[in-house]
C-alpha cells in the first residue's frame, strides 16, 4: 500500500513547474510527495510551499524546501493533498490526521487541487469513513445536539465520537480544537450536509471536501488512473 501511494505522489509530481507555488498536504500519502519535491528541489527545482500542519512543516524544513505563508502570498498554484475518501464526484472526507481545518483553507486558496491516494479510498457514497468535525471545546454539548439536528435534516444518523490522542487525552488540532467524530456509514447528499455543519457556531470546520479537487490521482496493483472534475 505503501507503494502506491509514493506512485500516486510521484504522479502529481509531474504537474508541479518551476516557480509554483505550492500547497503541502497532510498524511501519510501527502508524505511521500513532500519527500519527492524535497528530491527535486535538491536538484534545483526553485518552489515555495504552504504547509497544512505543523508535522508537515517540519518534514519540508528537512527536505529543504522554501515555505511561506498565506499571510504573505494570497494564493496557491496548486495544492497537493490526500484524503480519507473520495467520491465519484470528486467530493472529499479528509481529516483523518486532524489537520482538515488548515487543509480547506489552503485547497481553498489554490487554483487547483491534485488528491493522491491509493484506490482503496475510492467509494461509491462518502460516510464509511467516520466525517471528523472541528470543534470549539466551550459548549461542546450544544454543538453535538446542533450537529444531531443537522444529520436530521440531511438524513444520516450514527454516533459522535470524541477524539482522543494515543495518550488516551483529549486530541488538540493544530488551532488548539478538538475533533469529533461522526460514524455515519453513508452519506447519500454530502453537499447539504456540508452546508448544514458550515452554520453551526460551535463547528470550526468539517471534513467534507466539497468542489475543492479538480482532480485525483488514483494508485492500484494494475496502474494509475488519474480523474477529472467533470
Amino acid at each position: 500500500m505503501d507503494g502506491l501511494k509514493r506512485q500516486a505522489a510521484a504522479r502529481a509530481l509531474d504537474e508541479v513547474r518551476d516557480g509554483m507555488k505550492l500547497g503541502l498536504g497532510t498524511g501519510s500519502t501527502a508524505k511521500h510527495f513532500v519527500d519527492l519535491l524535497g528530491e527535486k528541489v535538491r536538484g534545483g527545482l526553485k518552489v515555495v510551499g504552504v504547509p497544512t500542519s505543523e508535522a508537515t512543516r517540519a518534514q519540508a524544513q528537512a527536505c529543504g524546501i522554501a515555505l511561506t505563508t498565506l499571510d504573505e502570498i494570497d494564493h496557491l498554484d496548486l495544492t497537493v493533498d490526500g484524503a480519507d475518501e473520495v467520491d465519484a464526484a470528486l467530493n472529499l472526507i479528509k481529516g483523518g490526521g486532524g489537520a482538515l481545518l488548515r487543509e480547506k483553507i489552503v485547497a481553498a486558496a489554490s487554483d487547483r487541487m491534485i488528491v493522491i491516494a491509493d484506490d482503496s479510498k475510492w467509494v461509491d457514497a462518502l460516510g464509511r469513513f467516520p466525517l471528523p468535525i472541528e470543534v470549539i471545546p466551550f459548549g461542546l454539548a450544544a454543538t453535538r445536539a446542533a450537529i444531531a439536528k443537522a444529520f436530521a435534516e440531511a438524513g444520516v444518523a450514527g454516533q459522535l465520537v470524541l477524539r482522543t490522542a494515543k495518550d488516551g487525552h483529549v486530541f488538540v488540532t493544530d488551532g488548539g480544537h478538538w475533533i469529533v467524530d461522526a460514524h455515519l456509514g453513508r452519506i447519500e447528499d454530502a453537499p447539504r450536509l456540508a452546508g448544514l455543519l458550515s452554520v453551526i457556531p460551535g463547528v470550526v470546520e468539517h471534513g467534507l471536501f466539497i468542489g475543492l479537487a479538480g482532480t485525483v490521482v488514483l494508485a492500484a496493483a494494475q496502474g494509475i488512473r488519474v480523474v477529472e472534475r467533470r
